[in-house]
């Protein structure tokens, strides 16, 4: 069986992108359930999938994330990662995704969880805000944080790659990814319209819709939001892009990885230096 994509809520696993993307694995309410009942459930995961990846992001409630260490302790297993990127929770859903997308591939567990790390750099996630005075993701000058008391002020964030702020105006953008992309919107309590005209902005392929994750208020400080992300969607391009980097051994579990570190077992291979993020060619103009 191929290697288990795991989220901790229903709204990070996102549809799938094509007929080939596995199915995500929810596992809700871990903090709530009894931990014999999680044990059980993470064990028979492994059993019969041999390996598991574990996708959550920095605003998934502590009680969680402790309970997941917890877990793979008690169970004294390598076979269980836990990738916890620098992202918003709409880019960690994307990200969960197109690992779902390359579990179908012929990549070993170790390679793919890794490629997790790589495929983050390829992510261009933010937001607009109708306040940012309780946001602390992103550096926030004085300037801004007083022009967010003013009503019906609105901020366009860009968190990843590169933190950007801008107050939003028609004439006004950001600085978006210099390769085709998909851009995907998730609408909170705030109009969608600066935000999907990012596609035309950024010369997106196509702009989707999905839910507002719950934990996107907590990491953008607001409930007033409409989340965004730029990112690949071709399978091909997303196997061709992890495929290309060196693999290496990790010496202490053995697994073939990508990058600097084992997501496994945590331990760094002794030889390689860590792949930069291969550059993608830039979009010819229309």
């Amino acid at each position: 069986m191929p290697t288990a994509i795991a989220v901790t809520s229903a709204d990070l696993a996102l549809p799938p992108q094509d007929e080939r993307t596995m199915p995500a694995v929810v596992l809700a309410g871990l903090d709530r359930h009894p931990l014999d009942h999680a044990l059980t459930e993470l064990s028979d995961l492994i059993e019969s999938h041999g390996h598991v990846v574990v996708v959550c992001s920095a605003a998934t409630p502590e009680p969680v994330v402790r309970r997941l260490y917890t877990l793979r302790s008690l169970l004294e297993s390598d076979r269980i990662a836990l990738l916890r990127p620098e992202l918003p929770p709409l880019g960690v859903a994307v990200l969960g995704r197109q690992l779902r997308q390359l579990a179908s591939c012929d990549l070993s567990p170790g390679v793919l969880a890794s490629a997790g790390r790589l495929l983050a750099h390829y992510i261009h996630a933010g937001a607009v805000l109708g306040s940012v005075a309780r946001l602390d993701r992103v550096p926030v000058g004085l300037k801004a944080h007083a022009k967010s008391w003013v009503p019906g002020s609105q901020f366009a964030v860009l968190a990843h790659p590169e933190p950007q702020l801008v107050k939003v105006a028609p004439e006004v953008t950001l600085k978006g990814p210099e390769f085709p992309t998909w851009l995907l919107l998730a609408k909170g309590q705030l109009p969608g319209d600066w935000a999907a005209g990012l596609g035309t902005a950024w010369g997106a392929q196509g702009v989707r819709e999905t839910a507002l994750p719950a934990e996107s208020r907590a990491w953008w400080g607001t409930g007033r939001v409409v989340e965004f992300c730029a990112h690949l969607d071709d399978l091909s391009v997303l196997y061709q892009l992890v495929a290309s980097v060196r693999q290496s051994s990790c010496h202490w579990c053995g697994l073939d990885v990508i990058g600097d570190r084992c997501v496994f077992c945590s331990a760094a291979p002794p030889v390689h230096e860590p792949p930069a993020p291969r550059a993608l060619e830039p979009r010819t103009p229309a």
